[in-house]
C-alpha cells in the first residue's frame, strides 16, 4: 500500500515541474501512444531513454519511481507467466502436456513486461511532477471546448483532481487501521485464501466510513467557502506556455514519429 504512487506529489524545484500542467497531460498522452505504437525492442528502448531524461530532469528519486512498479508486481508477473507457457511459436524450448515454453513467446512476454513497466512510470510521474490544483486546472482547461455543449468540465477536472489526492490518504488509513485490527488480535497473514478474504471485512468497514466521514467533511468545508462551481469563476494564476513547454512539445512530437517510423518500417518487429 505504501508503494501506490497514484495521487503521490513529490514536492522539488525542476525542469518538469514547472512545465504547464496541459503539456505534461499531452506528453503523457503522445509518450502512452508511443508504447503502444511500438512494435520492437527499439521503439520501446527509445520511450524508455526519453523516460530515463524525464526522470533526470524532475529530481524525483530513481528508487521512488521503481517502487511504484512493486504496485503492479502481481499483474506483471502473471502477464508474463500466461504469455510464456501459452504463446504459440516454432521453435520450442519445453513442452509438458499443454505448457509449451518457445522462443517467440519468452520475447513476447519481455516485450509486454517492458510496456507494462514504462505506462505505470509515466503514469506515476504525471502525478509525482503535478500538483493536485495544477493538474485540475490542466483538465479542465484541456477539456475547455466541451463546455458549448454544456458539459460540466470544471466539475470533472475536480473529481479527477480529489480522487487521484484521495489515493494516498486511503492507503494510510488502510494501513492505520490495519495495524489497529493487528492490535486487537486480528490476523492477517495466516490461512487460506478464504480466510484471508474473510480477514479484509474488518478493515473493508471502518475504511468505507472513514472515506464517506472525510467525503462529508470535504463537502462542508466547499460550503463554508461558498463553492458554486465552475460559473463564473476565475483563477489566482493563469495557465501559459513557456520555453519548457515547447521543448517538451519537440520532444514528445520526436519520440512518436520516431516510433511510428520504426513501425512502418518494421525495423526489429517481433
Amino acid at each position: 500500500m505504501k508503494d501506490v504512487a497514484f495521487g503521490q506529489y513529490y514536492p522539488v524545484t525542476s525542469f518538469i515541474h514547472r512545465m504547464d500542467p496541459r503539456l505534461k497531460i499531452l506528453f503523457l498522452i503522445a509518450f502512452i501512444t508511443a508504447i503502444f505504437l511500438a512494435t520492437s525492442f527499439y521503439g520501446l528502448a527509445a520511450c524508455a531513454f526519453v523516460m530515463i531524461l524525464i526522470i533526470a530532469f524532475s529530481r524525483v528519486p530513481f528508487l521512488k519511481v521503481l517502487r511504484a512498479l512493486r504496485g503492479i508486481l502481481f499483474l506483471v508477473l502473471f502477464t508474463a507467466v500466461i504469455n510464456v507457457f501459452f504463446f504459440r511459436g516454432e521453435t520450442v524450448l519445453w513442452s509438458w502436456k499443454f505448457l509449451t515454453v518457445t522462443t517467440e513467446g519468452l520475447i513476447f512476454s519481455a516485450f509486454l513486461v517492458c510496456r507494462l513497466v514504462l505506462l505505470v512510470t509515466c503514469s506515476s510521474l504525471l502525478t509525482y511532477t503535478t500538483a493536485p490544483v495544477e493538474l485540475t486546472d490542466g483538465i479542465e482547461s484541456l477539456l475547455t471546448p466541451l463546455k458549448w455543449i454544456r458539459f460540466p468540465v470544471h466539475e470533472l477536472a475536480l473529481i479527477m483532481s480529489i480522487a487521484l489526492r484521495f489515493i494516498p490518504i486511503l492507503m494510510d488509513e488502510t494501513e492505520r487501521i490495519k495495524n489497529a485490527q493487528k492490535a486487537r488480535g486480528a490476523d492477517f497473514e495466516r490461512g487460506g485464501l478464504i480466510k484471508k478474504i474473510k480477514s479484509i471485512v474488518p478493515v473493508l468497514i471502518p475504511l468505507l466510513l472513514s472515506a464517506l466521514r472525510r467525503a462529508e467533511e470535504l463537502g462542508d468545508a466547499m460550503d463554508a467557502r461558498c463553492y458554486s462551481g465552475g460559473k463564473k469563476r476565475t483563477k489566482f494564476k493563469k495557465l501559459r506556455f513557456g520555453w519548457r513547454d515547447l521543448v517538451g512539445f519537440f520532444f514528445g512530437a520526436a519520440l512518436v514519429t520516431g516510433v511510428v517510423l520504426l513501425r512502418v518500417y518494421g525495423v526489429g518487429a517481433i
